[in-house]
This record gives structure tokens, sequence and C-alpha cells, in this order.
């Protein structure tokens, strides 16, 4: 079959997928328009609109190299946080005075696929496809690349780049419509010592997703993350990893997991820091992250609409202050924190926790994790506005 490249390398671009098949595959490049950014930890977004009628993405190719690129987002976006070709979309990293600074999304964010530590591609199950455009409430794709190494962009080099993602594309409509899951937390983990980041939520959606894949990222102090579905007390694994291995998605551990509404789904990164300084979960390559991504199918047009689940994380939050059902953490697998290859659990140091009060609304909650130093104000805002995108 012919393969036909767009390039997308000029503005805000629109998505013009002429075929001479509705089935023949497309390659469609969403690649920063030779961008240089200044200053280490800066967050660059470009978007792409997408026309009238549905695209179905089958795979992705990333073309990145990650002594430069930290990592990459590719966001759906009911509207883009703006229309021009670049803008500093780092609400919490570097101020650049090149770009103007707007959020990823301006509203509908959607994360539909996320690369580090040079992952390879990915390539849907077959029957699989993140849709896109025509009628969904997908209208543009954001790709979002985080800076970490800035030195080829300056004097006397002064090099562009152009990373980004190749997407495999057809418009034939597939039977199954892909989606992704976040689970990830704040919190801050204490010198010298071994802590426990967890999250959990109640799966209160009404429909059933089957999770065939699965992704880690922290930044260098993860040492394992795990992800679970709890169903009447039963522990069942849906993933886990080392995240200093390439940060792709991997296959899950139990084939043909569902989750349904009532299940709890459940996340922890294991980490260690050997630092003499306390580390607090941010964003840029001197914080630390904790995510567990399940990339999923449904057999629906629909997806689910609460996408994300977070927590205070460590040390003002556990697994043992949920409050949404029994966990059975009496139940819980010995190997959550034993790094894949290993046989020996990591155990976590005492006194790394603390109490305080739940049941906050979203804004409430976000405001107490800055007022606890756990999070940056920018970065409230921005799992504000994530949130809100999808739990209104």
């Amino acid at each position: 079959m012919a393969l036909v490249v767009i390039s997308l390398v000029l503005g805000l671009c629109v998505g013009a997928f002429s075929a001479p098949a509705p089935d023949t595959p497309k390659q469609i490049d969403l690649l920063m328009p030779h961008v240089q950014p200044k200053v280490p930890d800066t967050y660059l977004c470009h978007g792409m609109k997408l026309n009238s009628s549905a695209t179905y993405i089958t795979g992705f190719i990333p073309n990145a190299n990650m002594n430069i690129a930290h990592h990459m987002l590719l966001y759906g976006c009911t509207s883009p946080g703006m229309k021009k070709p670049v803008w500093n979309c780092g609400e919490m990293a570097s101020d650049s005075s090149m770009f103007d600074t707007a959020p990823t999304c301006a509203s509908g964010a959607k994360i539909l696929y996320a690369w580090a530590m040079d992952a390879p591609s990915l390539s849907l199950p077959k029957d699989v496809a993140f849709a896109v455009g025509g009628d969904t409430d997908i209208k543009y794709l954001v790709l979002q690349v985080h800076y970490k190494n800035v030195t080829t962009f300056l004097p006397p080099q002064n090099g562009n780049d152009t990373s980004g993602l190749n997407l495999i594309t057809q418009k034939t409509k597939l039977p199954r419509r892909a989606g992704v899951y976040l689970m990830g937390t704040g919190g801050r983990i204490k010198p010298k010592s071994t802590v426990f980041m967890e999250t959990a939520c109640k799966f209160e959606s009404n429909l059933e997703i089957h999770p065939f894949a699965f992704r880690t990222h922290t930044h260098t102090l993860g040492r394992v993350v795990s992800g679970y579905r709890i169903r009447d007390g039963k522990w069942t694994e849906i993933g886990r990893m080392n995240p200093q291995k390439p940060q792709m998605f991997y296959n899950v551990t139990t084939p043909n997991l569902t989750v349904k509404p009532g299940d709890i789904l459940a996340a922890r990164c294991t980490m260690l820091n050997d630092r003499d300084t306390t580390v607090k979960i941010g964003n840029t390559q001197n914080d630390e992250m904790c995510n567990f991504y399940i990339m999923y199918y449904i057999n629906t047009t629909k997806l689910v609409q609460d996408s994300v689940c977070s927590s205070r994380g460590a040390p003002s939050w556990s697994w043992a202050d949920f409050r949404d059902g029994d966990m059975n953490l009496e139940a819980m697998p010995n190997t959550v924190s034993v790094i894949p290859g290993t046989t020996t659990a990591l155990n976590e140091t005492v006194d790394t926790r603390s109490v305080h009060p739940v049941g906050m609304v979203w804004s409430s909650y976000f405001e107490q994790l800055v007022e606890d130093n756990i999070i940056t104000k920018e970065l409230s805002e921005y799992y504000l506005d994530l949130t809100l995108s999808v739990n209104p």
C-alpha cells in the first residue's frame, strides 16, 4: 500500500487527509517546527487542527532523542491552549520570553500517548484505534515536548529541533476505540528514605474497559511502579515495571483483564531518595513524578470521561487513607514493590507519613497541596485544569 507522508512543520496545521482509498494507511507527521528552546525544562506545544471526517490512529512512531527531550505527550483537545504555531505550555517550568504561554489544551484535554527514555514505536492491537476528528470531541492534536537539554540550540551550534511523532492512521472505522486512564500522585520524598507514592480510585464509569497496555513514569528516584485492579477484595496486576527502563507502553501482565463499574484501581511508585534533600513531585528534571498509564480499548464509541486518578501522595496520603471502598490491603500481593527480575521487595522507611484532612472539593484539594508544599502553585493549576476537563 502507498504510504502518504504529510509534513506538518509550519503553524497550526489542518489535517487534510486525502487518500486514494479509505482503508489506505497514512503517516501523519506531527513535529516541532524547527524550534530553538533556550532554557532547560522548557515545555513547548505545537498543534494540528483535524478535519470534519474522523481519523483513526493505529500506531505511534517517536522521533526524539532522550538526551534532548525528557518526554513527549500527545494530547487530544476540544480546543488547543493557543492557535499559534508554538507556545510555552510549561505552567510550572521555565519562563521563556520567546514563546507566549498557555495551557496545553484550553478544553477537553485527553492524553493519547506518552514517550520517554528512547521508548520504541507502538502499534495498537488489531481492530483498536484512537478516534479523532469528525464528530468526536477531539478537534485538535497537540504535541507537548519537555526539553531537558538545550545546549545544541545555543551558540555556537544554534541548532533547531523537530522532535515529534509519526502517526499511523486510516479512515476506515475500527470496532474498538482506544483510550488512556492516568494515575498519579503529588507529594514529596524525604531525604535518605524509601517512600511509597500511592493513589487509588473507585472506577465510577458505567462502561467496561479492556486494558491492553501500561506505561510507568518517574524521574531518577523511581525503582518500580505497579498498578492493580481490585475486585471483591482480590488484587489483579495490570502491570509492574522498572521506570528506569525505556518508558514505553508494555503489554499488561494479566491478559484478558477487564475493569468494570465498582472496581478499584490502585497504583504505587516505590521511590528511593539517596539525596540529602527532600524531592517534591513537580515538572522539572530535578523534581519527581509518579505516573501509571493504562491504555485500554472499549467496544463502544464512548470513552471513560473520568480518566484521571490522583492523590496527595506521601507523606499525607497512602492506600490506608482510601475511603471509597474496601481495598482489602491484607490481600495485597507481596510483589508490589519488587523490581521485575528481582525477588526482594523494597521496604518503606518508617516515619515518612503524615495525616491531612480529606473530602475537599477539587479546587480546595489542590490549594491544600500547595499550602502543604507538596506541589507548586503552577503544577496545582495544571492538575486542576486536567481534572476538571474530565471530572467537572
